[in-house]
């Protein structure tokens, strides 16, 4: 069996940790800047998921202070190099993502995208990153996507799952506009704006019902881009779901195929099943990886799938997906494993391919 670190792999979910605001006032113009001490902010953390909470990250892969992810040398330690990772995609989940105030929200997530520019991608050119956008300001959203679009380092656009309004409505459309003009998938990652609850029958109490949640708050995402016609309209755009889990897919498809059938001269620009609209348009990060650990279950679960092309690999680093070297699971046939970790992640990436000064670091 071929070693994984031997396939150069590409990591498409990586999470640096969360920057203090502290360290983001040098990446905020004066007005802002002035506001977040004023407003006496500049110490905050703001995080969208628990960083306390034992999911968050191994315990090895914490930093001083308990901070998940630790710093740049943490991660090229326990992934870069431990992995032989060629590439690796920053997803920076920043609570800049669920404010309410749009203009503050934009602010936030541009000094993000400049601090991942600067702390990050300047000091290893392995790293590349996802850009971050207030969402609820597709106006503003735009605006930061085509300014960061200049640097190829930035290779997508990141949303969350548990959004104020389905993805698929149109309000959205110019963020995947402008993710399609310069080629760019949406990576829409687990986690939530908490500006409605996760579940369709109101808000949990507990973290683990929030987290088992996330996967049906996919499938609402995922049937509301096929639906509302988003893949007709942009026929060029790639969606990857992040930490969305893969097992629940199959059953998924297979009614969404079933009551398309039926109701397709409600939404006849739905032109093609969704079987066909998702195996052309969307891909899915590998961790965490929720199938059974014998062959058989897993080969069939892979079959079920009906593509080679739908799975990418990823760590998750720091989150606590796994143990030990189980990078990738054990039952997972080795025709898919380059498949995984260099051929998929290559194709639906194409600014992975660009050349950054002399050599191209692909």
């Amino acid at each position: 069996m071929t070693e994984f670190r031997d396939l150069g792999p590409i990591d498409c979910d990586l999470h640096p940790p969360t920057p203090r605001m502290a360290e983001l006032l040098p990446y905020l113009d004066p007005h802002w800047r002035e506001v977040m001490l004023s407003r006496g902010i500049d110490g905050l953390e703001l995080a969208s998921y628990p960083p306390g909470s034992p999911l968050s990250a191994r315990p090895e892969w914490r930093g001083p202070g308990g901070r998940p992810g630790g710093d740049l040398a943490l991660i090229q330690r326990e992934v870069l190099d431990r992995w032989g990772t060629r590439r690796a995609i920053l997803n920076c989940l920043h609570g800049s993502m669920a404010m309410f105030s749009e203009d503050m929200a934009a602010a936030l997530a541009r000094a993000v995208n400049d601090w991942i520019a600067s702390e990050w991608l300047d000091r290893d050119a392995r790293l590349a990153a996802s850009i971050l956008v207030a969402a609820r300001s597709p106006e503003l959203a735009v605006a930061e996507i085509e300014r960061r679009a200049e640097d190829a380092r930035f290779v997508q656009v990141l949303l969350l799952a548990g959004s104020e309004l389905p993805l698929g409505r149109r309000g959205h459309w110019p963020i995947y506009a402008a993710a399609e003009r310069f080629s760019l998938p949406v990576g829409i990652h687990a986690g939530s704006a908490f500006h409605q609850p996760m579940t369709s029958v109101g808000w949990p109490s507990y973290v683990v019902e929030d987290y088992v949640s996330q996967a049906t708050g996919f499938q609402h995402q995922l049937l509301s881009l096929i639906g509302e016609g988003v893949f007709t309209r942009f026929p060029r755009l790639k969606v990857v779901l992040i930490e969305s889990g893969v097992t629940w897919l199959p059953g998924f498809l297979w009614r969404a195929n079933k009551e398309w059938r039926a109701l397709r001269p409600e939404v006849p620009w739905v032109d093609r099943s969704p079987i066909e609209i998702v195996r052309e348009h969307v891909r899915l990060t590998l961790q965490p990886f929720d199938s059974p650990p014998d062959a058989s279950a897993l080969a069939a679960v892979i079959g079920q799938l009906g593509s080679d092309d739908l799975l990418l690999f990823s760590s998750d680093f720091p989150h606590w997906q796994w143990d030990g070297e189980d990078i990738l699971p054990k039952a997972l046939p080795e025709v898919l494993r380059s498949r995984i970790a260099l051929d998929n992640p290559r194709q639906t990436y194409p600014r992975l391919g660009v050349r950054l000064g002399k050599e191209c670091v692909s």
